[in-house]
């Protein structure tokens, strides 16, 4: 892959501008699928953001006032209908591979979500850090429409984390919209914004976090992502010892000179 600020994207809408990245899904004539090309991209951009240092947060945004439909239903879903497991297994472990590479990746991720936001569209969005949303937004893990379980791409995991267990459940059985208000409501969503000004939200708050120290940033992520399986004494002791790293940074030495000098500190991420 090229160097990602000037990677050109084949299957989506890929932007660097200073230190944020902006990832479109570009396919508004049906409301921005998926494809198993897409997908594949998708994952490979995402890992590759985990050596890229200049670029220090990520928008995430569909096109044309819709999120992403999930699976093209005759691109992925009918072609899946003909498969043996193995390439079934396949399939699914790739679309998995997108979240981990999401939730590896140090930059915080900040999804900009309007309209149609379901199925594996709503698994990009929870694989987000931060989710900016809009009153015509809906939001809907749409598997159990389609004859499948609500486990997708870490869904049973990731969700009851975000909105609760037995809202995480009625969504995973019933396959119904989240709306907008509930999505607030509940957690799924940092915000609404109008649907003119959400991606012009989300990119501020990603400028916002790309100036602040990234590095730092990126231990934040993982340690918010790795104590979902420790303990309260584990997870302080895990905190203990990457802060400590955290100190030994020139960033946390600039910020104590910055603030004996009364003045903003300008962070480099190192």
């Amino acid at each position: 892959m090229a160097p990602l600020k000037d990677y050109q994207a084949r299957h989506f809408r890929w932007t660097v501008s200073g230190p944020v990245a902006q990832v479109m899904i570009d396919r508004p004539d049906k409301k921005n699928p998926l494809t198993f090309e897409s997908y594949a991209e998708l994952r490979d951009t995402f890992e590759a953001l985990r050596h890229d240092p200049d670029i220090k947060a990520v928008v995430l945004t569909g096109a044309d006032g819709n999120f992403c439909a999930g699976g093209d239903v005759f691109e992925i879903i009918e072609p899946l209908t003909k498969m043996d497991m193995p390439d079934l297994l396949k399939f699914t472990r790739m679309t998995g591979a997108v979240v981990k590479a999401m939730r590896a990746c140090p930059q915080p991720i900040v999804a900009a979500i309007d309209g149609v936001c379901v199925g594996a569209g709503a698994c990009l969005a929870m694989a987000s850090d931060i989710r900016f949303g809009t009153p015509a937004s809906k939001v809907a893990f749409l598997f159990t429409r389609v004859g499948l379980a609500g486990c997708d791409m870490g869904a049973c995991a990731m969700l009851p984390r975000i909105i609760g267990h037995g809202r995480a459940a009625e969504l995973l059985y019933s396959g119904r919209v989240m709306k907008a208000d509930e999505a607030e409501r509940w957690g799924f969503y940092n915000r609404l914004c109008t649907s003119d000004e959400v991606l012009a939200d989300a990119t501020s708050m990603a400028e916002q976090l790309a100036t602040g120290p990234s590095f730092a940033h990126g231990i934040t992520k993982r340690m918010m992502h790795e104590e979902w399986d420790m303990s309260i004494d584990e997870a302080i002791e895990a905190e203990a010892r990457a802060q400590a790293v955290c100190m030994a940074t020139k960033d946390f030495k600039r910020a104590f000179e910055a603030f004996a000098e009364k003045r903003e500190p300008v962070f480099e991420g190192d």
